[in-house]
């Protein structure tokens, strides 16, 4: 089975994306289990930039395809931020309940009606040849007014889905996939994935 690297070093990402992708035919490798890998400095303007220049540099270092994603949290009350900085919003080696924290405490004023959001990942993959497949998938909902649930990460605790009562942090693993900013994106390029595992062009 061919292999594809997965250019995250977050964990519950990887397992996000590894059950997304079940039986699409290749084999799953996190880049943190690739020693010697690189750290990649995300400086792109754009989640498009971020996500390619990451599935780039891990593919060239491993000579593997590569797939990567960023991610953005886009609250219309903030005026589109934390955006492509959701990961880092609270600063950098932020954990995720900093991050939350400051988010709630940024909207702690704001009406519920005007507490709408977009989640929107790029995902990108990236081939040795340099061809490149890239993505885009979101969701839209609103920010709640405390955590709640005890599964997912980062900001998952309060993200309400648009016609949905449970925040994403409640759901289990793949119902959340069905409906996620990620899990969209995965389902647009997986079959390609797909036809790239069986050898077709």
């Amino acid at each position: 089975m061919k292999k594809l690297i997965v250019a995250t070093r977050n964990r519950h990402k990887f397992m996000e994306m590894k059950d997304s992708l079940k039986g699409v035919g290749w084999e799953l490798l996190p880049v943190f289990e690739l020693k010697g890998a690189p750290e990649v400095i995300e400086d792109g303007q754009t989640l498009e930039e971020n996500s390619l220049k990451k599935a780039r540099e891990i593919s060239l270092f491993s000579g593997h395809p590569s797939l990567s994603d960023d991610t953005g949290l886009f609250v219309d009350a903030l005026d589109g931020a934390p955006g492509i900085f959701a990961a880092r919003f609270a600063g950098e080696n932020c954990s995720y309940k900093d991050n939350i924290d400051k988010l709630l405490s940024l909207l702690k004023d704001t009406p519920q009606g005007k507490r709408g959001a977009i989640f929107r990942t790029v995902i990108t993959v990236y081939f040795p040849t340099g061809e490149i497949l890239q993505k885009m998938g979101e969701v839209e909902g609103i920010i709640t007014r405390e955590p709640r649930g005890i599964g997912g990460f980062g900001y998952d605790p309060v993200f309400l889905p648009k016609g949905f009562n449970e925040v994403f942090s409640e759901m289990k693993l793949e119902d959340k996939n069905k409906i996620s900013h990620r899990g969209k994106a995965i389902l647009k390029i997986r079959e390609s994935l797909e036809r790239k595992a069986r050898g077709e062009v």
